[in-house]
Order: structure tokens, then C-alpha cells, then sequence
């Protein structure tokens, strides 16, 4: 039994030593020769798996606990730090965050910037973001573009939390598999603390609990965990798979001049249909590692039952019948416009374009107006 109450420090849970199966598990032996060695620091065994193994142990949390959680936020005079993933914008924004946070003031974070093409101007990103958030109701006091994995835009970050906090303190919120834990680690080395604390990964939801590190001055620096979107298509792939979808270096654009009726298939994971009768060139965001082909439409359905998990993958076979039975979109761009799957990323389309797109039923398919 944990005689005092200790909490994860990579997930934020409170540690137990009696159900192996239950959130915040750690052999009773390993707490005990960790109390005795003087060392607080402790690691439940799921995160330990997850950071020495890379191995994700099932844990069963609904998006009530995490709203739950989140309505904490509100309950504070904070200033929140909203991290979205600058790749998956749509999949990753916090629509409803203002229901959450109340006053509270908004720093709107795009992380990934990395991963977007060096040639674009990072003030029109900063714009585009912008623009995007006031159209779905969030008006950030700021907007800031980081990559935390490359360690990249942490100081201009901090210079905006101290232009806004006034001794407040700092909440980080965001879905899952934004980078938010990344991005507090590298918070807490600026300040001289321990760099690698909370627990990072691949997988999306990897923080349980509210995580509070305390901050010079008093307050305390917020780690939430991430609200699972269920209209992410990552959220429905194996971490295999999600190594084939997730980005991990600058994306190289794809250019494809179509015909009227001619089809692109992103992996098995998506199709994308070309409908007008103008032969047009298209421009594909994905990351590198998927497989794009090309086919008539004609021949796609077809095309796509003969293949689908063998040629066109991800998904593998033993996870296909998600993606099986696809539902269709169909979207006309009356300006330059991106087309977006919500966490696998968009195809750029031009004015007075008809396309349509096939992908699995409750993945987020939605357009708007071209970022590059």
C-alpha cells in the first residue's frame, strides 16, 4: 500500500500498489526501495513501459474524465496555452475552449512548424492561424509558432507567457498527441529544472491528470491531459501504423496534374476523386512515408478491394475493416482551397474545383481556404 499519497510524475496519477490493471500501478517492492533510497520521483508502470519500452499499456479513460479535468481550468485565474498541432489544425483546434476557460486569456500555439515547408513565410502562418481561430470563436492574445521536439520558438513562447500571466498561473491544454508534454519539458529546462519529466511518446494520450510544476514566483505551471478527437484518423491506427501517417521531417509537397476522373489513394486510408471536366493540378501535404497511387476512377472501387492493406497501406490487413466500407465527401472550391482529413493532413485544391473524398466513416473531412 502507498502509505502517503504519490502521484506519477510522468502521467500525474496517484500511485497504488494493489490492482496491476488500475491507472497509477507500481510493484510494491520497486515503491519501497524508492522510498528508501530518498526518491520521490516515481514513474507508475505504465510510463515506465512507455518511456524504457515504448510500449503503451491500455488504460480506460472517457473524454467526461478529460472534460472533467479540463473544467478545472476554468475554475482558475490562469492564462492558457492552447497547443495545436500546425499540421492537423483541424483535427487538433479546441473549438469549444472558450466554454471551458471562461475569461481566462488564450496563447494559441502552432507546434510542428518544423514539419511545414521552409519557403513559407512563418508571419503568413502566424496569420492564416489566426484567421482560422476567430472563425470557430477563439481570439488568442497571441499567436506563437514552435516545434518542441526541435527546440525551436521556446524563447518567443516564454517572452509572451511573461507579457501575459500577471502572476496567473499557466495552463496547457490541447488533444492528444499535440506535443504538450514536449513542450512543458522544454519549459521546465529553460527554467534549470529536470528536462525530461512528464512522459512523451508517439501515442496519443499519454497524460492521465493534471500534472502542476511550481513556478518561481508561486503559481504553478499547468500540464492537462489531451481530449481524444475521435474525428482524428490517428486515433483509430496502431502505433505501426502511425509511424506511415505521423510526419517526422519537413513534408515535400506532392504535385499531380488530374484529368477529369482520375483518383489519387492516400495509402488505403483515404481516395481522392477528381470530378471537374478541367485537367488541374492538385498538391498533396502528407507525410513522406505514405504511399500515394494513381487510378481511374473507374477502376478505384475495384482497384481498392484488391488492395487494400497489401499495396495500399497503411492500414495493415489485420486492421482493414475500419476502412473498408468508406463514406464519400463531396466538396467544390470556389477559391484555392485545402481539402483536410483530419490527422493524416490535405490536398490543395484551385478555384471552381470539384472533388470528392472517400475515407472512413467519422474521420473529419472539411475544406478551407488554402494555407499555402
Amino acid at each position: 500500500m502507498v502509505a502517503k499519497a504519490q502521484y506519477c510524475i510522468g502521467c500525474g496519477v496517484k500511485l497504488q500498489t494493489t490492482d496491476p490493471q488500475g491507472l497509477g500501478f507500481v510493484p510494491e517492492n520497486v515503491l519501497e526501495k524508492s522510498i528508501a533510497a530518498g526518491n520521490n520521483e516515481l514513474y507508475c508502470q505504465r510510463c515506465f513501459r512507455l518511456r524504457h519500452y515504448n510500449e503503451m499499456l491500455p488504460v480506460s479513460l472517457t473524454n467526461d474524465d478529460f472534460l472533467q479535468i479540463l473544467t478545472k481550468v476554468g475554475q482558475q485565474q490562469a492564462l492558457v496555452v492552447n497547443v495545436v498541432d500546425i499540421f492537423d489544425f483541424n483535427g487538433s483546434v479546441l473549438a469549444s475552449l472558450p466554454r471551458f476557460v471562461g475569461d481566462n486569456p488564450i496563447i494559441l500555439v502552432g507546434n510542428k512548424a518544423d514539419l511545414l515547408p521552409k519557403s513559407l513565410k512563418r508571419t503568413k502562418i502566424k496569420e492564416w492561424l489566426r484567421q482560422r481561430a476567430y472563425e470557430i470563436g477563439l481570439h488568442p492574445v497571441a499567436v506563437v509558432l514552435i516545434s518542441a521536439a526541435k527546440n525551436l520558438g521556446i524563447d518567443d513562447l516564454l517572452t509572451q507567457i511573461n507579457n501575459y500571466r500577471q502572476k496567473r498561473d499557466v495552463c496547457v491544454v490541447g488533444v492528444t498527441n499535440v506535443g504538450k508534454s514536449t513542450l512543458i519539458n522544454r519549459l521546465v529546462a529553460r527554467s534549470g529544472g529536470n528536462d525530461d519529466l512528464l512522459t512523451v511518446s508517439r501515442f496519443p494520450g499519454t497524460t492521465l491528470d493534471i500534472i502542476k510544476l511550481p513556478l518561481d514566483d508561486g503559481g504553478n505551471l499547468w500540464d492537462t491531459p489531451g481530449i481524444v478527437q475521435t474525428k482524428q484518423l490517428t486515433n483509430r491506427l496502431s502505433p505501426k501504423e502511425l509511424k506511415y501517417v505521423q510526419p517526422a521531417s519537413e513534408l515535400k509537397p506532392k504535385t499531380y496534374q488530374l484529368n477529369s476522373n482520375q483518383t489519387l489513394f492516400l495509402g488505403g486510408l483515404a481516395r481522392f476523386d477528381y470530378l471537374s471536366s478541367e485537367s488541374k493540378s492538385v498538391v498533396v501535404y502528407l507525410s513522406n512515408r505514405l504511399l500515394i497511387h494513381r487510378t481511374k476512377t473507374a477502376n478505384a472501387d475495384s482497384f481498392f478491394e484488391r488492395h487494400l492493406g497489401g499495396l495500399l497501406q497503411p492500414p495493415f490487413e489485420q486492421n482493414t475493416a475500419e476502412f473498408a466500407h468508406p463514406k464519400r465527401h463531396i466538396f467544390k472550391a470556389e477559391q484555392k482551397s485545402d481539402i483536410v482529413l483530419a490527422g493524416l493532413g490535405w490536398i490543395t485544391v484551385s478555384a471552381n474545383t470539384t472533388v470528392a473524398i472517400w475515407t472512413a466513416a467519422g474521420v473529419g473531412v472539411s475544406i478551407r481556404k488554402a494555407m499555402i
